[in-house]
C-alpha cells in the first residue's frame, strides 16, 4: 500500500468514517485521504479494537494521516460535515442520532435494515440530510432504474426472480441491492414489494403465485456481488445483469454522495438522487 497522507484543507468538507478498520471502512479511508473534494477528520471503530488511538495511515500500514482511530463517535461527529457509515443497523441508528445532532450529511450503505430501524432514521432525517442505499454504484442503480421499467412494461404473466451472489462473509440475504431491486419491480408493477414477495423457497411450495416477485440468495468465495433480475414468460426470458469486482466502486459512490449532499437539506435521499436518476 502507498503512503497515506491527510493534507490540512478546511475549504473540504470534513467527513468521519465509521467501522474503521471493517473492508469498507479502509476502502473509504484510502479514498478519502486521496480525495480533492473531501478531507478526513475522523475514524471510528468499536471499544476494545487494536486499532484505538493509534493513527489510522500507520494502522493501515502506511504514513501517520494525522487521524487518531477513535471510539468516541460524539466528539468525532461533532466536527463533521459528513458521516460514511458501512457498519450494522443498530450502530447506524446510533450514529444517525449524533449525525442529526451535528446537521451533519449521513451517508449510509449499511444493510439488513428492519422497519425499526428505518423508523429511527426516518426521525432522524427530519434534521439532516440522510443518503441511503442498498447499493451505491451508478451501474447497479442504473439497474434499478431499467428493472422498474421492464416491469411495468410486462404484464404478470412473466416472472420475475431476484438473484444475487455474494462473498462467504457476507451475513444478511437477501442482499439489500436484491431488495433494491425488488422494489424496483414491484414498482414497476404498482403494488408494495411486501405484497408481491416470495423468499427462497424449500421443500413443496407449489406453483407461483402470478405476479409474484421471487428472490435467491447464493455465498460462497471472495463474490464481491453479482445480481441478476430476470423475467421469464413462455418461450422467452429477459436477463438484466450486474457484475461487481472491484468493492471500490461503493466507496466512490459513497463518496460522491457525501459531497453531493453538502447543500441539501434535511430528508432522506438516495443514489438515484445522487446520479440525477430519478423519474
Amino acid at each position: 500500500m502507498s503512503d497515506l497522507q491527510n493534507t490540512d484543507q478546511p475549504q473540504r468538507p470534513g467527513v468521519v468514517v465509521t467501522g474503521a478498520s471493517g473492508r469498507m471502512g479502509r476502502m473509504l479511508i484510502r479514498l478519502i485521504l486521496d480525495s480533492d473534494h473531501l478531507r478526513l477528520v475522523g475514524a471510528l471503530d468499536r471499544a476494545g479494537h487494536d486499532w484505538i488511538g493509534q493513527d489510522i495511515g500507520t494502522a493501515m500500514g502506511g504514513a501517520a494521516a494525522g487521524v487518531t482511530v477513535s471510539d468516541d463517535a460524539v466528539t468525532a461527529i461533532a466536527q463533521a460535515q459528513a458521516v460514511i457509515d458501512f457498519t450494522s443497523p443498530d450502530a447506524t441508528v446510533a450514529f444517525a442520532e449524533l449525525t442529526a445532532q451535528a446537521r451533519a450529511v449521513h451517508v449510509i450503505g449499511t444493510t439488513g435494515l428492519e422497519q425499526r430501524h428505518l423508523d429511527a432514521l426516518a426521525a432522524a432525517a427530519r434534521h439532516a440530510p440522510i443518503i441511503r442505499a442498498g447499493n451505491m454504484s451508478l451501474g447497479v442503480n442504473l439497474l434499478v432504474g431499467l428493472t422498474r421499467k421492464v416491469a411495468a412494461a410486462l404484464g404478470t404473466d412473466w416472472d420475475i426472480e431476484v438473484v444475487e451472489s455474494h462473498h462467504r462473509h457476507k451475513v444478511d440475504a437477501p442482499s439489500g441491492t436484491a431488495l433494491m431491486l425488488g422494489e424496483a419491480a414491484a414498482q414497476g408493477r404498482g403494488a408494495p414489494l411486501d405484497d408481491l414477495r416470495v423468499p427462497a423457497r424449500d421443500g413443496i411450495t407449489g406453483a407461483r403465485a402470478p405476479g409474484s416477485i421471487g428472490f435467491s440468495a447464493i455465498r460462497g468465495g471472495d463474490v464481491v456481488g453479482e445480481h441478476d433480475v430476470i423475467f421469464a414468460a413462455d418461450g422467452e426470458r429477459i436477463v438484466l445483469r450486474h457484475l461487481a469486482t472491484d468493492r471500490a466502486i461503493f466507496a466512490r459512490g459513497a463518496i460522491r454522495a457525501a459531497v453531493w449532499g453538502q447543500d441539501k437539506g434535511p430528508g432522506q435521499y438516495d443514489m438515484m438522487d445522487v446520479l440525477g436518476l430519478q423519474g
